[in-house]
C-alpha cells in the first residue's frame, strides 16, 4: 500500500501552488500551504479538514520561514511523527518593466520574495531532509531562468540566481537522499500571468521598445499562453517519483524550443571565444 505523503509548498492561494495542492489533496495527500491569507482557499480548508493546513507566511521574513518549516517538521500541522517528503518553493511574482523603470522598493520586494526567500526555505529545510534521511525539494522556477528578454531583467535576476543556488545544493546534498528538481515552466494561463503580474511606473521614452512588449502578453485579449497549468501541475507532482530527481523539468513545448534555441547560441558564442579564452593562460612550463 502506498504510503501517504505529506507536502510542504509555499504560495498555495494561486498559480501552480494552488494547482499542485488541489490535485494532492483529491488523491488523499496531505499539504502544508503557506499563504498571505485563507480567504482564497477557505473552499480547500473546508473540503480537506483533516488533510490541509494552511499557515501564515509571507517568505521575505527569514525568522517566520524557519519556524513555519520547524513546525511542519515537528509534526504540528497534523499531530504526527512530523515527516516531510516534498517541500516545493513556489511562492514568487512577476514584475515587468525596464531595468530603470523600477522603484528601489520594487527591487528589493522581488529580491527577498523570489530569490532570498526561496533560498531560506530550502536552507531551513535541508536539516530535517538530512535527519530523517531524505526526501525531495522542488523549486518552482522559470524557463527565464535560462533565457532573458527585455522588459523582465529583475524576474531574471530572481530566477537565474535561484537556479544556480539550486544547481548547487542538489550537488551538495545528493549523498543524503535528497533529490532536487528545478522546474522550467513556459507561459501558463494562470492568476500569475494574468493577475498577480505587477508592472512597473512607465518611462515614456521606452514607449514601443522591446521592453514594454510584455504589456501585450499580459493582455488576454491578445490570446492566452499555451501552458495547461492542469497538465502542468501533473507533471511537476509526478516528477516526485522519478529516480534519480531530475534536476530540471521544463513544460511548454514553446518553453522548450526557446531554451535549446538560447542554449544553442550560448554555446556557439562561446566556442568563437576559444583562441581569446587560451591567451589568457600561463604559457606551458611556467
Amino acid at each position: 500500500m502506498t504510503r501517504t505523503r505529506t507536502w510542504l509548498i509555499t504560495g498555495v492561494t494561486s498559480g501552480f501552488g494552488r494547482e499542485i495542492t488541489a490535485q494532492l489533496l483529491a488523491v488523499g495527500d496531505r499539504v502544508v500551504g503557506t499563504v498571505r491569507g485563507t480567504e482564497k482557499v477557505a473552499d480547500l480548508l473546508e473540503r480537506y479538514p483533516d488533510t490541509f493546513r494552511a499557515p501564515l507566511l509571507d517568505v521575505t521574513d527569514a525568522a517566520a520561514v524557519r519556524d513555519t518549516v520547524d513546525r511542519a517538521f515537528a509534526g504540528e500541522p497534523f499531530g504526527d511523527d512530523g515527516r516531510v517528503d516534498v517541500v516545493v518553493s513556489n511562492a514568487g511574482y512577476g514584475l515587468f518593466g525596464a531595468a530603470e523603470e523600477l522603484s528601489d522598493a520594487q527591487v528589493d520586494r522581488m529580491i527577498a520574495t523570489n530569490l532570498r526567500g526561496s533560498i531560506q526555505l530550502i536552507r531551513a529545510s535541508l536539516p530535517h531532509l538530512r535527519a530523517q534521511g531524505g526526501g525531495r525539494v522542488v523549486q518552482i522556477s522559470s524557463y527565464g531562468g535560462q533565457v532573458a528578454f527585455p522588459g523582465n531583467s529583475l524576474y531574471h535576476a530572481t530566477k537565474w540566481g535561484i537556479e544556480g543556488f539550486a544547481e548547487s545544493v542538489a550537488a551538495e546534498v545528493a549523498g543524503f537522499g535528497i533529490g532536487l528538481t528545478i522546474v522550467e515552466p513556459g507561459g501558463a494561463r494562470t492568476e500569475f500571468r494574468y493577475g498577480s503580474a505587477q508592472v512597473a511606473g512607465a518611462i515614456p521614452a521606452y514607449a514601443g521598445t522591446p521592453a514594454r512588449s510584455f504589456e501585450a502578453m499580459l493582455d488576454p485579449a491578445n490570446g492566452l499562453a499555451a501552458g495547461d497549468p492542469v497538465r502542468m501541475a501533473a507533471r511537476i507532482i509526478e516528477s516526485v517519483d522519478v529516480e534519480p530527481a531530475p534536476l530540471r523539468l521544463v513544460l511548454g513545448s514553446q518553453a522548450l524550443d526557446s531554451t535549446v534555441a538560447t542554449l544553442q547560441q550560448r554555446v556557439a558564442g562561446f566556442e568563437a571565444q576559444r583562441d581569446v579564452a587560451a591567451s589568457t593562460d600561463y604559457p606551458p612550463g611556467l
